[in-house]
């Protein structure tokens, strides 16, 4: 019996075969593989610095790409022979349970490889990036939490392996890259489910989307690629990361700016793009080290006028946002009833020496500083306009 559906003989089969490798799916993991290399080649471990193992490199690599292939295999197999869900599918069933075990066996040499060049250890954190696609669907696929952090975890592991075995350790900052990928990609899964709801619902597929609903759903991922963007540049701050990872969250945030305002399948391309991007970014950042000893632009140089300047900037910002939201009423009440209380808790941190204000101009009002009572219209207002923006966005 042939294993291709569409044509006889060998080239037939090796075309359906060479279907199933998607490199939109499959090049992220393999990137994150070898981002983990150069981040255990830029890691200081030790008294010395890790030199790159070329046949680590490349037989983490391959298993990574077994793994895939056989995620790949599984879910074609599943949502075209079994579920009915695709409207074709080049490989027979008989061609897909062939081709699984083939990517199977494939996996279990590169595995045995990894193995053999990095230990057991390494081959722990390899293993589960084929259970993860061999089991995607139909189990994982059932519940939203599997459903959504399959693959984001999938690269993530293989972020851990391709460090793992190049340094034989893992490091903080690696845990830290392979947090953010979980994170932030989750959030363009759910994107990315958003496109099939109702169909997902008919067949017992369990998304985010299906579990909470389109809208919801998007209030998520985004939720969860703002979170991910965050935790570069708190990293950064803390010194876990580069400073220049902070340069990749700029095209990532551009384009997901744009991506809210389009539907799940332009809004799933964008945020791809946007990814690769990301990533692309962060291995030069690690890399390069572009902004290492650069310090930060000092705003003191305004002296006396330097707390006024912050509070000027971030006033125009809720502005804008009140502006945009017309919500100037809700920031008005929000500051009427919150002012007293902060000027009342502002005064005694201030009358007990809690903090002080060495960069202000230094003229007082009730008892304390100018920009202390311009600070306390400035938060609140931006927090309503932060707010009301958001619900605005929403409800539209």
């Amino acid at each position: 019996m042939a294993i291709a559906r569409h044509g006889a003989g060998p080239t037939a089969g090796l075309q359906a075969l060479g279907s199933q490798v998607h490199p939109v799916f499959m090049l992220p993991p393999l990137a994150a593989s070898a981002f983990g290399a150069v981040l255990a080649g830029t890691t200081r471990l030790g008294a010395t610095d890790v030199t790159l193992a070329p046949l680590a490199l490349v037989a983490h690599l391959v298993a990574v790409f077994f793994g895939l292939y056989t995620a790949h295999l599984k879910d074609g197999y599943v949502d075209f022979h079994i579920r009915s869900e695709d409207d074709d599918h080049p490989l027979t069933a008989r061609g897909c349970r062939l081709a699984l075990a083939g990517a199977t066996v494939g996996f279990a040499f590169a595995l045995a490889g990894v193995v053999a060049v990095a230990g057991p250890v390494a081959g722990l954190l390899t293993l589960p990036g084929w259970v993860i696609g061999y089991l995607h669907a139909p189990q994982f696929d059932t519940n939203p939490v599997t459903a959504t952090a399959g693959y984001p975890t999938g690269v993530a592991l293989a972020l851990l392996g391709g460090f793992y075995v190049q340094a034989g350790t893992l490091s903080p900052a690696v845990l830290a890259f392979a947090a953010v990928f979980v994170v932030a990609l989750s959030g363009v899964k759910v994107v990315d489910d958003t496109k099939d709801v109702l169909y997902d619902r008919s067949i017992g597929k369990r998304t985010v989307a299906v579990a909470l609903g389109p809208r919801r759903g998007r209030e998520i991922a985004f939720g969860l690629m703002g979170l991910g963007m965050f935790l570069v540049v708190a990293f950064a701050i803390d010194g876990l990361f580069p400073t220049g990872s902070v340069l990749a969250t700029v095209p990532f945030v551009v384009v997901a700016a744009l991506a809210t305002r389009g539907d799940p399948e332009l809004a799933t391309m964008l945020l791809i793009r946007g990814a690769y991007l990301f990533l692309a970014v962060l291995v030069a950042a690690v890399w390069f080290r572009p902004l290492a000893g650069v310090p930060l632009p000092d705003i003191g140089v305004l002296g006396p006028y330097t707390y006024l300047a912050t509070e000027a900037l971030f006033g125009t910002g809720a502005f804008a946002l009140l502006w945009r939201a017309g919500a100037w009423r809700a920031a008005a009440r929000t500051v009427v009833v919150l002012y007293p209380l902060a000027y009342l808790w502002d005064w005694y941190t201030l009358e007990v020496g809690v903090f002080a204000i060495p960069l202000r101009t230094g003229v007082e009002l009730l008892g304390i500083p100018l920009e202390e009572h311009l600070f306390m219209l400035v938060v609140p207002a931006f927090v309503v306009g932060v707010h009301e923006s958001l619900r605005h966005d929403t409800d539209g």
